[in-house]
């Protein structure tokens, strides 16, 4: 199945108190908004529709500005995801629709992801959410807990998410050399998810994990309560997401060759 066959939706949700960079998606990177080249990355990734989810007006109207879709929604969410299940009620999204969230402050996504991500889901009939990994190249990356792993079995679905090195090379983990990890079956996750509607209807009420508390990781809440994770496996790493200041000029050097 071609990523080209695929519908899809994406939902961007953009919140404007992030706590280490307030008003982030407001903040100009290469002479336009974050949220203005993520919504462009979204526009050309193929989705049938793009809709901003915000809580701030201010968002809105920079978003109206450039003509994107723009839902306000409630302050309340403690996630993205729970503003992008807001977002599928109040639009009366099909269950079986397929719901991409891109998140506000990725402007250097490649397209083809969040393509690849709804194409995923889409071959699995059974699965309720997809998300992309990417294979660990080095023993720093393996061993450094903001990289967060992710375990797979044998149809491709997640077993397990941790940011402690998984699976454990019983023998040889303290001593490990780049050769042996980038030989070896490590899996990076990246945090672009594919959703069924349906399951995002339901994911608001459900009970945190205790694994997920212990983490700090979101996903395990729908391991924990029996839903699938059907991860696609790819060598193209989106750039670097803005999170402090400093990113910003980092971002903006990478905007140009990403450009050019």
């Amino acid at each position: 199945m071609s990523t080209a066959s695929v519908a899809f939706i994406v939902v961007i949700p953009a919140r404007y108190a992030a706590s280490r960079l307030p008003g982030k998606p407001l903040l100009e990177v290469g002479g336009l908004p974050i949220i203005e080249h993520v919504y462009r990355r979204a526009t050309a990734s193929g989705a049938q529709q793009v809709v901003v989810a915000t809580d701030d007006e201010r968002i809105e109207k920079t978003c109206h500005g450039f003509g994107a879709q723009v839902l306000t929604t409630s302050p309340d969410h403690s996630s993205g995801t729970e503003r992008i299940a807001e977002v599928v009620d109040r639009l009366g999204i099909p269950d079986e629709s397929i719901v991409v969230n891109l998140q506000g402050d990725e402007p250097l996504m490649p397209p083809d992801l969040p393509a690849l991500a709804a194409s995923r889901l889409a071959q699995d009939s059974d699965a309720d959410i997809s998300t992309l990994a990417v294979p660990i190249e080095t023993a720093a990356e393996l061993k450094d807990p903001s990289a967060v792993k992710v375990v797979c079995d044998n149809r491709g679905r997640a077993l397990y998410f941790s940011r402690a090195p998984i699976p454990w090379e019983r023998e040889a983990m303290l001593q490990i050399s780049d050769a042996q990890v980038n030989a070896g079956n490590w899996l990076r996750h990246l945090g672009l998810y594919a959703y069924r509607a349906g399951f995002l209807r339901c994911y608001p009420n459900l009970e945190p994990a205790p694994a997920e508390r212990l983490e700090q990781l979101e996903q395990l809440r729908a391991l924990w309560h029996g839903y699938s994770i059907q991860v696609a496996v790819t060598r193209q790493r989106p750039g670097p997401g803005v999170d402090t200041a400093d990113d910003i000029e980092v971002v903006g050097r990478l905007l140009k060759d990403y450009q050019s």
